[in-house]
């Protein structure tokens, strides 16, 4: 109650609540409203489950990707390549390493463990990444272009790294080209149909950039489907599980977020550091909050079709996506307050001047 106390001030001081700062409320009142409802009643969700809703939901959310992708924003970004370089690297290689470790916690129940190790493999958000690092004042291009990046790249990635850190460990053969396919057909599909659509319709592309704060909050409703889901069709399990093991589940996630913040920011200062030129791309702070917002988050939509198509393979998949949904919402708001930090400072140093 006391970290939600102080994000909800951190988003509603005057330098801050805009309509970003809005949308990212109403993402996380989204997917909590999500889980509640589905544990309050589960009928609906398992209606939509058996429907296969949240893979349309998803697709969904990649084709507003696509709409709203603006390719002057991608090329904005190429000045900067060596700080996009790290943090591609940071989410596509460092991340999943960790996976191999958190697969060693003796956990009951295991899905919870390997969905949070699941998690690790995956790529950075798809909205909140872009949206806090323009809060913060970082630059909205770097962190575009990593976050486009790194979810076409983890199409490839993802499979890979599953199988390397997590179905080995669990003595389970992974369906590699099955998934490939299936992330192919649910994230770059949809995505390239938005773009196309984008860049064929002027028409398109101006409804689309005078209604994207529309774009964001359907997105986020959208998003929020898939803990509902989730949720309302493994209730009879999750009201099962003990309290003490949501809150175990939980602080690890919260832990693991704030250990990928400090790897992120400690090594880009290292680099900054080794470089020779004083206007290393490296030392600019738009830049370095741009890679520490993006390269330390990850992505919920790609994880839920994951473990769709792995069709229980690693355990039943509510009980998968459950620390998943927590961990999402729990990098929002720690990023949210370090964001308000951040302003916050760098408003004493104007002052200061």
């Amino acid at each position: 109650m006391l970290l939600w106390r102080r994000y909800h001030y951190s988003l509603c001081t005057p330098q801050v609540m805009n309509l970003s700062g809005l949308i990212i409320i109403f993402l996380i009142l989204a997917l909590i409203g999500g889980m509640t409802l589905g544990l309050l009643d589960p009928t609906l969700g398992c209606l939509a489950h058996k429907y296969s809703l949240s893979k349309y939901s998803t697709f969904g959310i990649f084709v507003i990707s696509g709409l709203t992708l603006r390719t002057k924003e991608l090329g904005a970004a190429l000045q900067a390549w060596p700080a996009g370089l790290f943090g591609l690297g940071s989410i596509l290689l460092f991340t999943p390493f960790l996976a191999q470790f958190l697969v060693q916690i003796q956990f009951f129940p295991r899905e919870f463990i390997t969905g949070l190790a699941m998690f690790c493999c995956m790529p950075t958000t798809l909205s909140s990444g872009v949206t806090l690092t323009q809060l913060a004042g970082g630059n909205s291009a770097l962190a575009l272009a990593m976050t486009v990046i790194s979810n076409l790249l983890g199409i490839m990635f993802v499979p890979l790294s599953l199988a390397k850190y997590i179905g080995t460990g669990a003595g389970v053969s992974l369906p590699t080209k099955e998934l490939f396919r299936s992330l192919v057909n649910t994230l770059l599909v949809p995505l390239i149909l938005g773009k196309v659509a984008r860049e064929t319709s002027k028409g398109i592309a101006e409804f689309v950039d005078g209604n994207r704060q529309g774009f964001s909050v359907l997105s986020a409703v959208l998003l929020s489907l898939v803990p509902w889901i989730q949720v309302s069709r493994s209730r009879s399990l999750l009201l099962s599980v003990k309290p003490k093991a949501f809150a175990i589940i939980v602080t690890i996630g919260v832990l693991l977020h704030l250990a990928l913040l400090a790897f992120n920011a400690t090594t880009l200062q290292v680099l900054s550091c080794l470089k020779q030129k004083e206007e290393s791309v490296l030392t600019r702070k738009e830049y370095a909050r741009a890679v520490i917002l993006v390269a330390s988050q990850k992505t919920l939509p790609v994880l839920v079709a994951v473990v769709e198509q792995l069709g229980g393979a690693l355990g039943e998949s509510g009980l998968l996506v459950i620390p998943c949904v927590a961990a999402h919402i729990n990098q929002i708001i720690i990023d949210s307050i370090l964001v308000n930090w951040w302003r916050q400072r760098d408003q004493r140093s104007t002052s200061a001047k």
